[in-house]
């Protein structure tokens, strides 16, 4: 080794000693969804994957969800009130419920707790909050791509499935579905089921054929998750309407896109769930270790489309790891 090569070494020696005693050793608190829930697992990875950087650092991330949805906006508040109690350095949270849950992140920016929204609620939230940035989707543009998709393709009467009654974000996509139908020339309605329907295959697929058999003019759907968007076209079959009826959902994941490969489903809104938890994290991370900031204060991680034009591409990425 050369001289210049060890004094190289050396200083780089030094850099890194200095980082690591100066880093602060961030404990991230993630606000999210059920732990058994599809899509929020993806979440729930891309935060964990950016908390492999924060534990190399001291630091750790810690996941809080709700047992069910039966009672969300109450519960994810106390979820906020635990993380502060428990001494987060920062909080990342959906603003599902602001009514419920705004008094909690307020309490958590009172205290001097770094906060990222992140999934729901928009640079709205983030911005009525003092949060330092919103990662994710917009809900209403995400919606609205779907109905204008479905009118695009010549539907005119539609329905969205909405399973989480009362979830602002949730209200997004159905407000944002009707709207792209009807900028498409036709009209939208929401067929509301009562929270403990999510993730209930068989209450949302009967559901569905019994509102399609009801309403007969209708010939576009629209649901708001992976699993009800599954059981949607399951009602769809059982009421006779495969191929009169188009549906698009968001989310999505190895069904939705064989549906979507066999014909049974038009299209899937992406909001890549994984980055939204990844780039929360880190963001956080890098604020309470170094101070970093990203200007950009509204990450946008969709509304992305998957339909037969690109689903070949996306399942490619899916076997790679990278969706």
């Amino acid at each position: 080794m050369t001289f210049s090569q060890a004094l190289k070494t050396t200083v780089s020696a030094a850099v890194l000693a200095t980082i690591a005693s100066t880093a602060l050793a961030a404990d991230i608190f993630v606000i999210g969804g059920k732990p058994d829930d599809p899509f929020w697992s993806r979440v729930k990875k891309g935060a964990e994957d950016a908390g492999a950087v924060a534990a190399a650092q001291g630091g750790s991330v810690t996941w809080l969800g709700p047992q069910n949805y039966d009672n969300l906006g109450p519960d994810a508040a106390e979820l906020i009130r635990q993380a502060i109690d428990q001494g987060a350095d920062a909080i990342v949270g959906p603003d599902w419920v602001p009514e419920a849950m705004d008094p909690a992140f307020q309490a958590a920016v009172d205290a001097g707790i770094p906060l990222v929204i992140y999934n729901a609620g928009g640079i709205e939230a983030a911005d009525r909050l003092g949060a330092m940035n919103y990662v994710g989707a917009v809900d209403y543009k995400s919606g609205f791509a779907g109905g204008e998709y479905l009118a695009a393709a010549g539907h005119k009467t539609g329905a969205c499935v909405n399973t989480l009654p009362g979830a602002a974000n949730i209200e997004a996509f159905c407000n944002g579905f009707n709207d792209g139908l009807a900028a498409g020339g036709g009209t939208g309605s929401v067929l509301q089921l009562p929270a403990t329907a999510f993730g209930d295959a068989t209450a949302v697929a009967q559901a569905v054929r019994a509102h399609l058999l009801q309403n007969p003019d209708i010939d576009a759907m629209f649901a708001i998750g992976d699993g009800d968007t599954n059981a949607a076209v399951s009602g769809i079959q059982q009421a006779g309407k495969t191929g009169a009826v188009h549906v698009c959902g968001m989310n999505f994941n190895d069904s939705i896109l064989a549906n979507i490969q066999g014909g049974t489903q038009a299209c899937a809104i992406d909001q890549q769930g994984y980055q939204q938890g990844f780039f929360a994290v880190s963001i956080l991370n890098n604020f309470v270790n170094y101070g970093v900031t990203i200007p950009t204060r509204e990450i946008l991680t969709g509304p992305g489309v998957i339909d037969a034009s690109n689903v070949e591409l996306v399942i490619e990425g899916v076997k790679a790891g990278a969706r």
